[in-house]
């Protein structure tokens, strides 16, 4: 693979939380355009590789190298992480009482933008945004995420992410409880984000997510490394016979 022109490129990256290594040494190379999947159990490292990848000061980078578009990764702090055109969408994302929708995303694309930025669009962009998504209206000037279903919370998220025009997303778990109608939608905004400008990256445990929105490259991780890659018939496989048959050939050491 190439490393040039790439969107994302993290080489042999080590992540530690509370001084314990979880993710040992993973490297991945994201293109414009290309959809790939981290698959694997939970505690599998995978979810700590997301957060390091977006800044959050409880993941440590202990070593390695990663580069958004070209720029050091690793030298920025999370909001120049975001600002650079990274995009993290949370497993869990967070209730933030007293705080608007509306005003959660003119805040964030105020930030993205800086702090002179004409706001002028915003209304008209975010109203767009939110129809694209079937996301009501009457959602504007509810509180962040408070009281809402798993399926409203993720579908905000995909909202920030329509907003923000990252250059990459990373989705983790953004199936996670969701049911099938839900995910659908979450699925057609991802879908409706991505293009040949942009690269997604997807954290999952199930193939469901895989069924509506095709990765080009689906990898394996077990125990803090990515063990096998290949194409999105990997992630049937992996539906259709579980981890075990990875790990299996891990200690046969078949590679096969």
């Amino acid at each position: 693979m190439s490393h040039n022109n790439a969107l994302l490129d993290f080489e042999n990256v080590h992540v530690k939380v509370e001084d314990k290594e979880i993710v040992k040494g993973v490297s991945l190379t994201i293109h414009p355009g290309e959809v790939h999947a981290i698959m694997g159990k939970n505690g599998s490292g995978k979810s700590s590789l997301s957060n390091a990848l977006a800044g959050h000061p409880a993941y440590e980078v202990s070593s390695g190298t990663a580069f958004l578009d070209g720029k050091n990764l690793l030298k920025m702090s999370a909001d120049e992480r975001s600002r650079a055109g990274l995009f993290l969408a949370f497993q869990y994302p967070v209730v933030i009482p007293g705080v608007t929708v509306a005003n959660f995303m003119r805040t964030a694309l105020k930030a993205h933008r800086g702090q002179d930025a004409d706001m002028s669009d915003f209304r008209k962009l975010f109203r767009a945004e939110m129809k694209e998504l079937g996301v009501s209206p009457d959602f504007a000037t509810r509180y962040l995420n408070d009281g809402f279903s798993g399926g409203e919370k993720k579908r905000i998220e995909i909202l920030q992410m329509a907003m923000l025009k990252p250059k990459i997303a990373i989705l983790d778990e953004t199936d996670s409880g969701l049911d099938i109608d839900a995910l659908k939608k979450v699925a057609e905004g991802i879908n409706r984000f991505h293009s040949d400008q942009t690269g997604i990256l997807m954290v999952t445990h199930y193939q469901r997510l895989l069924d509506y929105v095709k990765p080009d490259f689906v990898h394996v991780m077990i125990g803090g490394r990515l063990v096998k890659s290949g194409g999105p018939e990997l992630a049937l496989k992996l539906e259709d016979r579980g981890y075990e048959w990875v790990e299996a050939e891990m200690s046969q050491g078949s590679g096969k």
